[in-house]
């Protein structure tokens, strides 16, 4: 029974890391961009939370409501008016500016929120479980995994049964001829920045409720999210919810076995499956 339950505790991690990586994966599928303040970005929304709950008093997930599209517009602004000057062929400006963004988000953060931990209150939920006979499921958890789920069928939604999904395929495929047609691939990068940045806000929120967070923690939670990316197969999103559940199961048995395993185990599974799938497990068609 306790393996039973290690199991299912790391499938549930899986879901906050899924949130991680959902954005990233996105992003990346669309405009081959790997942006690394995606982590930095996830803190600020937590913040973002953080400030909206004190202020306004409201509970964290009408806060994440409000959040939400505040994250979209500075989503979009950054990829419309910064990113999209450096986009291309070239990997290395998109990689320069985003770690300069990392940079000085991590700066401000310090600046403005000082380097004290702090917490999303979440009241009740914090504790509650539902007790299943032979696994406890903590509530808090369940819900993460829940939403990544939700989040990644809406994307695959967006991304092939509507319009703008189409512009994203039409752009990630070949941008020269989409803009032929009538599209706009700035625009289109814009947008899908934006979408990047509400599920950001989601992961934000999670992050935030589930353990404490300081402006330092951006590049860890990176981390994650490229291990899921990259475990799931670059541009796949339901491979992304794989990759991060794969990596939550191998840090929950590692800190079975030893509690100072928890991070190396998980890893120790993302060189395993580099290994042996370099491309991923469900790796989309990428040039």
């Amino acid at each position: 029974m306790i393996w039973l339950d290690v199991l299912v505790q790391g499938i549930l991690l899986g879901g906050l890391y899924a949130l991680f990586a959902a954005g990233l994966s996105l992003v990346f599928g669309i405009m081959r961009l790997v942006n690394l303040a995606h982590g930095d970005l996830i803190v600020f929304a937590a913040f973002l939370i953080l400030v909206t709950v004190n202020l306004l008093g409201l509970n964290p997930f009408l806060s994440a409501l409000i959040a939400a599209p505040v994250m979209f517009a500075l989503g979009w602004a950054l990829q419309r008016f910064v990113l999209n000057r450096v986009v291309g062929k070239d990997i290395l400006p998109p990689l320069l500016i985003t770690f300069g963004l990392s940079v000085a988000l991590q700066n401000g953060m310090l600046e403005v929120f000082s380097a004290d931990s702090q917490r999303i209150r979440a009241g009740a939920l914090e504790s509650a479980s539902i007790n299943l006979g032979v696994v406890t499921i903590g509530t808090l958890p369940l819900l993460t995994f829940g939403s990544a789920v939700l989040a990644i069928f809406i994307l695959n939604r967006i991304f092939y049964t509507t319009a703008i999904g189409r512009a994203f395929r039409a752009t990630s495929d070949d941008p020269v001829t989409a803009s032929l047609m009538g599209i706009n691939p700035r625009g289109v990068f814009a947008m899908a920045t934006g979408l990047a940045m509400v599920i950001v806000t989601l992961a934000a929120l999670y992050l935030g409720m589930r353990a404490n967070f300081d402006p330092s923690i951006g590049p860890a939670r990176l981390i994650y999210a490229f291990e899921a990316v990259i475990i799931g197969g670059l541009g796949s999103l339901w491979g992304t919810l794989a990759g991060g559940a794969i990596i939550g199961i191998a840090q929950t048995v590692g800190a079975q076995i030893n509690p100072e395993w928890q991070i190396l185990a998980g890893h120790l599974a993302f060189l395993a499956v580099l290994i042996i799938r370099p491309r991923g497990l469900f790796p989309r068609a990428v040039d």
